[in-house]
């Protein structure tokens, strides 16, 4: 998987880096949250893996921002953090954080937390992907409306899109429907 490393101390950033890449991952790693924010805009990785207590930008707000951006794949976001306590849990919950990690990282720990996100980011798929089926008449070509209603095809993508239809006919459907008027 294509992991972002948010990591402000270097010997912390280098030793997982060497995890997470001798795992298989794809990994870019940064030393700041402003750094963070920049690379996952630029690169959409499926998993961010960030320190709470970071300059410029922190863990939270870093996971924030990234929870604002609509119509992206989601992102799993675990937190690295030295803090305890259901205050901060809470505070990173509330902020959208997926997993919390204790440092010092066990290498152990961190691969299983990463089969987990693995887990449930393909689920997360496959929903989005069964979402994404649209209900269409065998008979008339009609779609079925998130709200039950049958409505065009036509419509339905122009509302959706930039999409504009213009028709025509086909040369089968020509010959089958149209041929005949026309030729007399």
């Amino acid at each position: 998987m294509r992991i972002l490393l948010a990591e402000d101390d270097p010997v912390t950033r280098a030793t997982l880096q060497a995890v997470l890449a001798g795992q298989g991952h794809d990994v870019m790693e940064v030393e700041n949250g402003r750094d963070a924010w920049g690379a996952w805009e630029l690169s959409a990785p499926r998993i961010v893996v960030a320190d709470w207590v970071m300059p410029e930008m922190d863990g939270l707000e870093l996971c924030r921002k990234i929870r604002a951006v609509p119509r992206r794949p989601y992102t799993y976001f675990i937190l690295q953090t030295s803090r305890s306590g259901p205050e901060s849990f809470l505070e990173a919950m509330e902020a959208g954080i997926d997993d919390f990690i204790t440092k010092p990282v066990a290498p152990d720990e961190l691969k299983a937390r990463l089969r987990v996100a693995g887990r449930i980011l393909d689920m997360r798929e496959e929903l989005s992907t069964l979402e994404g089926l649209l209900a269409v008449c065998s008979y008339c070509k009609r779609i079925r409306q998130p709200d039950g209603s049958w409505g065009s095809l036509e419509r339905y993508i122009e509302q959706r899109s930039k999409a504009e239809f213009s028709h025509g006919v086909c040369p089968e459907c020509y010959d089958e429907h149209l041929k005949t008027r026309v030729d007399g």
